[in-house]
């Protein structure tokens, strides 16, 4: 009896070792929400993959940091709604730290500044000072510090009329319906209108200064992977890559 009972419990002590093995050995794995039409920042190529600044970011800090990410777009003006349903664990995907969004969930230190900027037909002779003084219709994403600022700034300081306000699901919808005439200007990020206007009969009116930093926002429990979020973001932005990012996406 005793025999059988050393056998047991070198058996269990066994089991218990190598399940420790496997927990020890086994890699956290996160869910990366991010916009699908945001370039140069994130988008789907013609692949279907996830590609863009953020994501080439994010894949070089997961090796760096000992963790895999799986990578999936969401609808932007819902995107912080999923995120506390807990149906992604962070977004990476050129986010403007804002009070509203900071009330809501937590983010890493900026890692880009933007501004906003503004976009036209070429040969229209538009001015940005036309713009600011309500004299155009005016497009852009839902949900984004661009529709943020027109809304604050121009449509509730009754200076553009609200059916002069478009909104659609992403920039280049905007951008495509400026080109077709049925908008007269569109507004976004700097880098994103700059990647909307290359090759097209689009330019470039002007800039307003909002000087927003983009960060990577996660639940506000979430402090040990914001914590690592951070860390890895200093450690690429003092590495080699971070220039090589730069470069290849043009920023």
């Amino acid at each position: 009896m005793k025999g059988t009972y050393v056998v047991i419990l070198a058996l269990v002590v066994l089991l218990s070792m190598s399940l420790s093995s496997f927990a020890a050995d086994e890699t956290p794995k996160y869910i990366m929400g991010i916009d699908g039409d945001y370039p140069p920042f994130t988008f789907i190529d013609a692949d279907g993959t996830p590609a863009g600044f953020d994501v080439d970011s994010i894949h070089w800090i997961a090796e760096e940091m000992g963790f895999e990410v799986e990578i999936v777009p969401f609808a932007w003006d819902g995107i912080i709604p999923n995120l506390l349903a807990k149906n992604m664990d962070f977004i990476y995907s050129g986010m403007s730290i804002t009070e509203e969004r900071a009330q809501m969930v937590n983010f890493t230190e900026p890692y880009w500044v933007i501004n906003q900027a503004v976009a036209a037909r070429e040969g229209e002779g538009k001015t940005l000072e036309g713009f600011l003084a309500g004299e155009y219709t005016v497009g852009t994403q839902r949900g984004c510090t661009a529709a943020m600022w027109v809304e604050d700034n121009l449509v509730q300081e009754g200076i553009v009329p609200r059916e002069n306000f478009m909104l659609y699901d992403n920039f280049p919808i905007a951008a495509t319906d400026l080109i077709a005439g049925r908008i007269e200007t569109a507004i976004m990020d700097e880098p994103a209108v700059l990647m909307a206007i290359e090759g097209q009969p689009l330019e470039m009116i002007g800039t307003i200064s909002t000087g927003e930093g983009y960060g990577i926002a996660v639940r506000k429990e979430d402090t040990e992977l914001l914590n690592m979020l951070n860390e890895g973001l200093e450690r690429l932005k003092n590495s080699p890559y971070w220039e090589e990012l730069k470069e290849k996406w043009d920023m």
